[in-house]
């Protein structure tokens, strides 16, 4: 009788959509190597999301009155440099897997656009004449967050990380009441909100300093909360399994 040999699940195991998003994002620093340093500029400021770019200095900004329509996406494609890039990579691995899994490729990537662009919007609307440009795909990431709260917490009550891990749509999600009254996430809300405040006055390095743009993490963590549920593929009201902790 031949032995049967246990079976390991991959300590990582990251969906092709989430692969495909940081793929596109290291492609695109990769490219920018390939440009001199005056196409580089340019370049970048065509791709950045500028709010002033909505005022009279559309058509003299790179990009023109094109890039009015194109940088609330494009803006989340360029890193300032590969420890820009390689944070944003990081927090995409650890918030972006257990979401896909749950949201399927469309979805995710539908989500993540969202965010996005309410990190865009929230921007904006803080900086309205702001000629400083926002690059970086932060927004849509600290939306991703924003979403993995609202099945995390039950996942540790019912199982705990393994579950999030193994069979993440085997959890089920927070409705959106419970995740606006759940302590656990006012509390890490909480903390996210002071981590960002204290960069407005130079903690960790100023917004004109290290180009930390808190009002899109805020802006993309708030849609994501609020709007998770309109993505999550996986059915709340039936009662889904847990997988063997054995």
């Amino acid at each position: 009788m031949t032995p049967t040999v246990p079976s390991h699940e991959p300590i990582f195991n990251v969906p092709k959509c989430v692969v495909g998003v940081l793929a596109v994002l290291v492609a695109v620093h990769l490219g920018r190597s390939l440009l001199s340093a005056d196409d580089d500029f340019w370049f970048v400021l065509a791709m950045a999301f500028i709010p002033a770019r909505y005022g009279e200095l559309a058509a003299e900004l790179p990009g023109g009155q094109l890039a009015m329509l194109t940088s609330p996406v494009t803006h989340m494609l360029v890193h300032g440099d590969w420890v820009h890039l390689a944070l944003n990579s990081a927090w995409l691995l650890a918030f972006g897997g257990a979401v896909a899994e749950r949201t399927g490729t469309l979805r995710f990537l539908l989500f993540f656009l969202l965010c996005g662009l309410a990190g865009a919007g929230a921007f904006y609307l803080a900086n309205s004449d702001l000629l400083q440009p926002m690059i970086g795909a932060s927004g849509a990431i600290s939306g991703l967050m924003g979403a993995t709260l609202r099945f995390l917490f039950p996942a540790i009550d019912s199982g705990g990380f393994r579950r999030l891990r193994e069979a993440p749509r085997s959890v089920r999600l927070m409705t959106l009441g419970e995740a606006l009254t759940d302590r656990r996430i006012l509390l890490t809300s909480a903390i996210l909100v002071i981590m960002n405040v204290l960069t407005i006055v130079g903690f960790g390095g100023a917004q004109n300093g290290a180009g930390i743009a808190w009002e899109a993490h805020l802006g993309g963590y708030v849609i994501g909360i609020f709007t998770y549920g309109l993505f999550d593929n996986v059915s709340a009201s039936k009662d889904i399994p847990q997988p063997n902790n054995d």
